[in-house]
């Protein structure tokens, strides 16, 4: 595990540090052919490269640590990483911690959480069936939507918490999850009534409860979404 997590650290600022290079204006670095040889070697699965799911959500809890990484970590109270089984089949995925998570240090316990609550149970699961997580681990000040450099910075942890859960399906609550990982800024409202794939997971991205608090109207296209959920998803297990 220290190995894995020097390694790790060893990305990060590897990642860093092209960030700063490409807002330099550098467009383009040399590579050996021995260091090409190198990254030949592990593309054909040596063992040298890190194998996808190989973490546990342990490991990238550690690896956060007491995150500091963005400004988010000025006015937090507590990261909220994540929690739920972390061998689900289900993840549920919204867009950063309100108050009552910040203080909790658990995601969508509020308010909008109680919602989810409901939204699980109507599908037939439990909470503790699912793995609930968002696009940031620290409340955003006022509840606002996280900022672009925000969700740069903290995307790569959810990244791996997918890649070690390795969910069959995922559900994004809001446009804000969706984005994050679709990579495109289409409207909820188009986004929402079908299945989409994120490295070959499916996901349904759907309105977030907190929006659906406000405007109660929207519960049924959300329940549409949980039925084409439904469908698809595989009971008993």
């Amino acid at each position: 595990m220290v190995i894995r997590n020097g390694f790790i650290t060893i990305l990060d600022e590897l990642t860093r540090t092209l960030r700063q290079m490409k807002a330099a204006g550098i467009q383009e670095v040399g590579c050996s052919s021995e260091s090409l040889d190198a990254l030949n070697v592990w593309g054909q699965g040596s063992g040298n490269a890190p194998v996808a799911g190989s973490e546990t959500l342990e490991d990238i809890r550690t690896h956060l640590g007491d995150c500091q990484r963005c400004k988010l970590c000025r006015s937090r109270t507590h990261i909220v990483f994540g929690c739920g089984n972390p061998k689900a089949r289900l993840m549920f995925i919204g867009e950063g911690p309100g108050q009552d998570e910040d203080l909790a240090g658990e995601p969508f316990v509020g308010a909008a959480g109680q919602l989810l609550n409901r939204i699980i149970d109507a599908i037939r699961l439990r909470r503790s069936d699912v793995y609930i997580a968002n696009v940031v681990k620290c409340r955003p000040p006022g509840n606002r939507l996280p900022e672009a450099d925000e969700i740069e910075t903290c995307l790569p942890f959810l990244r791996r918490q997918i890649a070690a859960i390795r969910p069959l399906f995922i559900c994004t609550l809001g446009g804000c999850a969706a984005h994050a990982l679709l990579g495109n800024s289409e409207p909820i409202s188009r986004l929402r009534g079908r299945f989409l794939d994120y490295e070959g997971i499916r996901i349904m991205p759907t309105f977030h409860p907190a929006y659906l608090l406000r405007n109660p109207e929207k519960k049924r296209e959300v329940w549409e979404d949980m039925k084409l959920l439904m469908k698809e998803f595989p009971y008993g297990v």
